[in-house]
């Protein structure tokens, strides 16, 4: 597919016009340069064609500080892998040495690149925008990435760039969204690099490193998977600043669109009440879960260790009982080919669906008797059906006035979950009472 990437130097407005062209707010944007660090991907559709857009982070070519350097490479990434580039300026600045030398670097990787002079918001700094005609780009495009202005026409001229021929894909394949989550420092990035076999993300020591929810994409079986790698959700009264707040709030928004949400839990920490916190909001989503206990390599251990380590955790989450608890290590790639296979079994489980006939047959042969078991009462249970998926959702119609003891709704959870495979998934209980009958 076509690739476009846009690039500058920080805080010149690339994230706004990603987010106008993806037609939702993808990227985090705001008043703070370097808000955007990793590259993020979006499939532009116009018409019948389709072109793929990279957000990348600002450019600052003279920085030694390490996450700048991995910035940086991102960009550099982007630049050599895209069709053409998207080069952003800020007319209201005017050209600056930093604008010159980005223009330099991408002449010497032989890139072809359109500059697009930002921020014209009237007549005159549409007249100075032409001064970055000297930066020796095919094309010079004044625009306004906020409100809209130039856009139509910097489209219309990619439309003459578009190869023909080149149609949308179809969906010929099953694609799970992904999701993965934890606090800051505890390895998403570093799962998400080793599963896709490249530095996708940028990782580093500093714990908060990645803001933006990153997507890529990875094939494995004959199955997509689209993994959304999410920034560090953190504590409340620990969230300052609008791009910590956006960015938790961005993880919280992808929990709630995921098939399936990976927990990561760092197994030098132990499990933390920001983790379970973290955990709780997959739950309420009813997304399906798998836990995976990271930087397991680095844990002293027996035979029994992972036994007894899996056993403390899973009383500090017990509200995700059913969730799958895998011990792997980014580092050494333990246990990560195992994680794609899991997630997969957890997005067939939270999918199932049951007939309402064979259903009600299961409650009422093979439950009902065991709960009855010890009453003379007959079972109030009258009827039962799904009405939904991901999460699995039944209702259950009962007689009389009053519902089920939480312990009969446990029991029949377990048992539907158990005959039917509903693996890694919450599974949710309507109950529908009869009303009882006034006195006259």
């Amino acid at each position: 597919m076509f690739r476009v990437a846009i690039v500058g130097r920080p805080n010149v407005g690339k994230s706004t016009l990603f987010n106008r062209l993806a037609r939702r707010r993808k990227a985090l944007v705001g008043d703070e340069p370097g808000i955007t660090r990793d590259r993020i991907f979006h499939v532009v559709r116009l018409g019948n064609r389709a072109f793929e857009l990279i957000d990348t982070g600002g450019i600052v070519p003279d920085e030694s500080d390490e996450l700048h350097a991995k910035v940086l490479a991102q960009a550099e990434a982007a630049i050599l892998g895209a069709d053409l580039v998207w080069f952003m300026v800020d007319a209201r600045s005017g050209m600056i040495p930093l604008d010159e030398e980005v223009a330099r670097r991408l002449r010497e990787y032989g890139r072809r690149f359109w500059v697009l002079a930002n921020k014209v918001d009237g007549n005159r700094l549409q007249s100075l925008s032409w001064d970055f005609t000297r930066l020796g780009a095919e094309r010079l495009f004044p625009m306004s990435a906020e409100h809209g202005t130039g856009v139509d026409e910097l489209i219309e001229a990619l439309e003459g760039e578009l190869p023909g021929g080149v149609t949308v894909p179809e969906p010929g394949q099953v694609e799970i969204s992904l999701a993965v989550v934890g606090r800051p420092n505890v390895g998403k990035s570093s799962i998400v690099n080793r599963l896709l076999g490249e530095e996708r993300v940028i990782v580093s020591e500093v714990p908060g490193t990645t803001v933006d929810a990153v997507d890529s994409v990875l094939e494995d079986e004959g199955v997509r998977y689209r993994i959304v790698d999410t920034a560090g959700i953190r504590r409340k009264g620990k969230t300052t600043g609008a791009v910590a707040k956006g960015g938790t709030a961005m993880a919280r928004r992808h929990i709630r669109r995921a098939d399936v949400v990976v927990l990561v839990l760092d197994a030098t920490d132990g499990v933390t009440h920001l983790d379970a916190v973290i955990g709780g909001y997959a739950h309420e989503e009813g997304r399906s879960v798998v836990i995976a206990v990271n930087k397991w390599d680095l844990v002293t251990k027996n035979e029994y260790t992972m036994h007894q380590v899996e056993r403390e955790y899973r009383r500090q989450l017990r509200f995700l009982d059913y969730a799958p608890m895998l011990f792997v290590s980014a580092k050494t790639g333990q246990r990560l080919n195992r994680l794609l296979r899991t997630v997969r079994e957890a997005h067939e489980g939270g999918g199932r669906r049951v007939p309402t006939p064979e259903l009600n047959q299961f409650i009422q042969g093979e439950v009902a008797p065991i709960l009855m078991r010890d009453s003379k009462r007959k079972f109030p249970l009258k009827y039962i059906c799904q009405i939904g998926t991901n999460p699995p959702t039944f209702v259950v119609f009962l007689r009389g006035g009053e519902k089920l003891h939480f312990s009969t709704v446990r029991f029949l959870v377990n048992r539907l979950r158990e005959h039917y495979g509903f693996y890694a998934s919450p599974v949710r209980l309507i109950q529908r009472t009869a009303r009882k009958a006034s006195s006259p």
